[in-house]
């Protein structure tokens, strides 16, 4: 690199010209590069789906699910397979490991193994339907509410937003929710079928007679062939009232509409039907496509809402619910200027510490290090989001740090009386491999994130990627433009200045007397670090803090077996509190409940439950996250009071990935009862806990089922057949769908329905009449009525059939603190289940266990890598151990620095704890570097280490006072998530400079004692 800085210095303006031209390129490549709020991390996960219609939990567990798991299983890229069985059912989730990457391929041989599978499934049963687009991410999301208008209107101002939506150069996927099917009902009355001697079975076949769409054939026409189409199918609603009806037994006929009363509805029960703010409503989703831009697509969306609102009848509204680029628009700009606000602080810092043409010269290795870097981001195909943005903020100490490093040693030469260029090329040659050293092994620390091999470490990867591209950038300009600009703008007093020396008396007495106590300092140090230790079990182990964003997100679980009917007046009452909390500029801005399903999956951290009528799913829009709490603790408070069979879970979004209960526990045998007993006993004993509440398990209460038995002999003696019990039966309850008619682009089912469908109970059933040829005949006297318990759903994980408790947390209590209470007594009474039976953790224990442990798995090689340059870099062994002992040592102020700040110690820590440790080897590195030289002199190790330290202190101290001051803004509006780290490395940062400056200078003369001799201390 002598050789690079020599052709620099020879080049100067042709070096400026490029440096230019370098920030030109980054500043337009800042401005397309993709920008997004989280990083994305890939879902490896499919659904099988599988109708069974009418089957019991039971039956589709034994008949579909069993025979799927089994052949899904044979895949080796399996980590687990979770399964529900439920009425008519069955869904299974497969879940890959972590590991693999590209998922195209093994959804491919997931669907073959189905397919293949599907052949040995019963009649009746569908064609499994294998879902692999469940990661699909729909950032943006769009209600369309109206009172005054129905679901038609609402539908069709919906389809026509997606076509022109589907036309912006983002868009990639569209979908509708909320949707509820138009209905042409036939509602008959018992009475006036028996009056006419009709059954519904006998409408049903005259009007499939009637709506029928055959062919004609075609004519020959002279040189032409004519098609003939004949008339006959319905065309719109009159035409189905004015069907004429032939009358059994007889030759006349009446009006349909004489007999049925023909209403234009919907379906009944309503279908996973969406509200806005207490408003029926629908809700657009709009995912991104890969790679596209979504600042542009949320400015694009923006424009063409705008436009077609200007076309909408009054009363017709169209409001953002989930707004992902404005989000992420925000979010990039506050960490942008948190990282401006930095690069001004640093600035100021060097100004004042080191005058104006110092201060610029490191200045400007801050920006152009991070455009480089930003070059670099767009082509790997890594875009600014909150942890590549934080990157940037992490690298900007240790970055400053090679520029402090480089021109204060230029400037310590000239002030000696060297030139300039002479200078430069003298300490470029002089620093180059420390300070790539000290980078690379940054580098290396970050490095097991990287490799990680999970989801964590997709979400993480780029803190290495974005470190490691702006060290090397910030090492090539300070061999560089540093060097450069030192001999454009520095001018000195070549006299030495030994006053400066002077002044540090009390420097070099208090490193005389530790290092003549050397031993004594060592052992109090460890104990010191020791006792600090202690210290982190005063500190909560969060692995993620929940998002500060301005929506949060809340379930209702009504018991097992309730009606969405019934759901809807709960979420309807719900709807009316919340309007309560709304205000101009504070509360609830607004609000998207979805029943019977979770929606889309508006972030990528989100999972949506399976479809479910005793569910509802709310996206809770607000003004300020700072009130997030205090709204969530009312809403939770009102519905446990008026709702108490409800159970309500308001939560914050999460970062990173997403876990249903904080607490979980997975009880997993062979046999549904013994589990459920088992699950019974520990959902007991967590409700001992404190800090645990909202404590269930996903197979909910048993519901009821009703079994009509079918007594051969009644039919037999009454005519009657099977197929009219069951149509009499599926009219009355939910309508037994005829034929269907076209009303333009739109196919409306005709349904026939019996009057009683709405108040239809057990009384009613058991005198439901079952219509015969000649008269009509009430049920029971036909069959037996049987009201039976049943388990709502059957959840298998890997085949056993397993229940999963879960618990929410009480105010500040965590997780770990939850686990902690209960494993105990886990552990002793899992010694009493039978063989076959066992428990699992799961929730955010798990999830942060599996992160930890594939990074952990990769620390050995980052080690090897940081030993083996600090090897390279001083051939030995004792110097390596000198600089790597600082780390640890550095973590007493890590721990008392979290205590102090009330923080908390989880993964942000950690990262923390790797930029500490970055800069700590930084300082060590290039300290030991000077002790070499000041050897090479001639001095002794004493006097070495003394004149080094000295030597180092400004540039150290400089380091720490602008990494310090540059990290105050993440500190100061950073969030939870951010400000762990900042506390963490300000903490460490400041301590471990006592450590470089004085603990590796007596550690050095323990390890070096060949020329160390007791030392006199200076007289002033």
């Amino acid at each position: 690199m002598k050789g690079l800085t020599q052709l620099v210095l020879k080049n100067a303006k042709v070096t400026l010209f490029f440096m230019l031209c370098i920030a030109f390129l980054g500043y337009k490549a800042f401005e397309t590069i993709p920008r997004a709020y989280d990083p994305g991390f890939t879902i490896r996960a499919a659904q099988v789906i599988t109708q069974f219609p009418g089957a019991s939990p039971q039956r589709v567990e034994e008949l579909v699910t069993d025979h799927l798991e089994k052949a899904i299983l044979q895949m080796a890229e399996i980590d687990f397979v979770k399964s529900q069985s439920k009425n008519g059912v069955s869904i299974i989730t497969v879940n890959v490991k972590e590991s693999y990457q590209v998922m195209r391929p093994i959804w491919d041989s997931l669907r073959r193994k189905v397919e293949s599978a599907a052949t040995t499934l019963p009649d009746g049963v569908s064609q499994p339907i294998v879902n692999d687009e469940f990661g699909d991410v729909f950032g943006t999301v769009i209600a369309i509410s109206g009172n005054d208008f129905s679901y038609r209107d609402l539908k069709q101002t919906a389809e026509d937003i997606r076509s022109g939506l589907l036309l912006l150069e983002d868009v990639a996927k569209i979908d509708i929710f909320g949707i509820q099917e138009e209905q042409i009902k036939l509602v008959y009355d018992n009475q006036t079928l028996t009056k006419y001697g009709l059954t519904p079975n006998y409408i049903a076949n005259s009007l499939s007679e009637h709506n029928i769409v055959i062919s004609g054939g075609s004519i020959k026409f002279g040189n032409e062939r004519i098609t003939l189409e004949p008339t006959g199918n319905f065309n719109n609603i009159e035409e189905i009232t004015n069907t004429q009806i032939i009358l059994p037994q007889s030759n006349q006929s009446i009006r349909l509409g004489d007999i049925v009363k023909v209403v234009n509805s919907y379906q009944t029960p309503a279908d996973k039907p969406v509200s806005f703010s207490g408003d029926p409503a629908l809700s657009v989703a709009i995912a991104m496509k890969e790679g596209g831009n979504n600042i542009r697509l949320g400015e694009d969306v923006d424009a063409y809402i705008a436009q077609f609102e200007q076309g909408l009848p009054l009363g017709l509204t169209i409001t953002k619910v989930n707004d992902s680029p404005a989000e992420v628009k925000q979010k990039v700009e506050d960490f942008t200027s948190s990282l401006v606000q930095a690069i001004v602080v640093v600035a100021i810092v060097m100004f004042a510490f080191l005058g104006w043409r110092t201060g610029i010269i490191v200045s400007a290795l801050i920006p152009m290090s991070m455009l480089i870097t930003i070059i670099f981001m767009i082509e790997i195909g890594v875009g600014l989001d909150q942890i590549s943005l934080a990157a940037l903020i992490i690298a900007l100490g240790m970055l400053v740090d090679n520029g402090i490093v480089m021109s204060e040693s230029i400037l310590k030469r000239l002030e000696n009386g060297m030139d300039k260029v002479e200078a430069a090329i003298i300490t470029a040659n002089e620093l180059k491999l420390p300070l790539l050293t000290s980078s690379l092994t940054t580098s290396a620390a970050f490095l097991p994130i990287f490799l990680a091999k999970s989801t964590m470490g997709e979400y993480t990867g780029s803190l290495f990627t974005v470190v490691t591209i702006t060290l090397l950038a910030s090492w090539v300009l300070s061999l560089t433009l540093i060097p450069l600009l030192c001999v454009l703008l520095l001018k000195v007093n070549k006299q030495p200045k030994a006053k400066k020396i002077n002044k540090l008396v009390w420097f070099d007495n208090l490193l005389t007397a530790l290092i003549n106590k050397k031993w004594l300092f060592i052992g109090a140090t460890f104990v010191v670090l020791i006792g600090s230790f202690q210290g982190m079990k005063l500190l909560p182990s969060i692995f993620f803090p929940p998002a500060e964003r301005n929506f949060f997100k809340m379930e209702v679980i009504m018991p097992t077996g309730t009606s969405i009917e019934y759901n809807q007046e709960v979420v309807a009452d719900i709807e009316r509190y919340l309007d309560t909390l709304k205000a101009d500029d504070t509360g609830i801005k607004n609000w998207v409940a979805y029943l019977g399903s979770g929606g889309p999956r508006y972030i990528l951290p989100h999972s949506p439950r399976t479809s479910s009528p005793e569910y509802s799913f709310w996206v809770i829009n607000t003004f300020d996250y700072h009130e997030n709490p205090e709204l969530m603790a009312k809403i939770e408070n009102y519905i446990n009071n008026n709702h108490p069979d409800a159970v309500a879970t308001p939560r914050l979004i999460e970062n990173g990935k997403s876990v249903l209960n904080p607490v979980e526990i997975r009880i997993s045998g062979l046999d549904s009862e013994k589990t459920l007993a088992i699950s019974k006993d520990i959902k007991q004993q967590m409700a001992q806990i404190n800090g645990l509440k909202n404590i269930t398990d996903n197979w909910g209460e048993k519901i009821k089922k009703i079994n009509i038995v079918i007594d051969e002999q009644k039919l037999n003696r009454a005519g009657l057949s099977h197929q009219d019990i069951a149509l009499s039966i599926q009219s009355a309850s939910v309508g037994k769908k005829l034929t269907s008619y076209r009303d333009g682009v739109l196919s409306i089912p005709v349904v026939l329905s019996s009057k009683e469908q709405t108040q239809l109970d057990i009384g009613k059933l058991k005198a439901l009449p079952i219509y015969g040829a000649s008269k009509t005949i009430p049920l029971e006297q036909l069959a037996t009525i049987d009201v039976q318990w049943q388990n709502a759903n059957i959840y298998h994980r890997n085949r056993f059939k397993t229940v999963t408790v879960g618990a929410q947390l009480e105010g500040e209590y965590t997780a770990v603190e939850g686990v902690a209470a209960l494993t105990p007594w886990l552990d002793e009474q899992s010694k009493s289940w039978p063989n076959g039976y066992f428990y699992e953790i799961g929730g955010e224990i798990e999830s942060s266990q599996k992160s930890t442990a594939t990074i952990a798995v990769n620390f050995p090689l980052a080690g090897f890598i940081v030993l083996a340059l600090l090897l390279a870099q001083f051939n030995s062994f004792r110097k390596p151990v000198i600089i790597l002992s600082t780390i640890p040592v550095a973590f007493i102020g890590v721990i008392w620095g979290l205590v102090i700040g009330n923080s908390f110690f989880g993964f942000m820590t950690f990262l923390g704890v790797i930029s500490l440790a970055g800069i700590v080897i930084n300082n060590a590195i290039v300290l030991l570097e000077q002790v070499q030289i000041e050897q090479d002199k001639g001095s002794d190790t004493v006097d070495a280490v003394i004149e080094a330290a000295k030597q180092r202190m400004r540039p150290i101290l400089l380091t720490t006072a602008t990494t310090v001051l540059g990290l105050m803004p993440l500190l100061i509006s950073g969030g939870s998530m951010w400000q762990t780290m900042a506390i963490a490395i300000i903490a460490g940062l400041i301590f471990s400079t006592l450590l470089t400056l004085i603990f590796i200078p007596v550690l050095y003369c323990a390890l070096f004692p060949n020329n160390s001799k007791p030392t006199e201390l200076i007289k002033p």
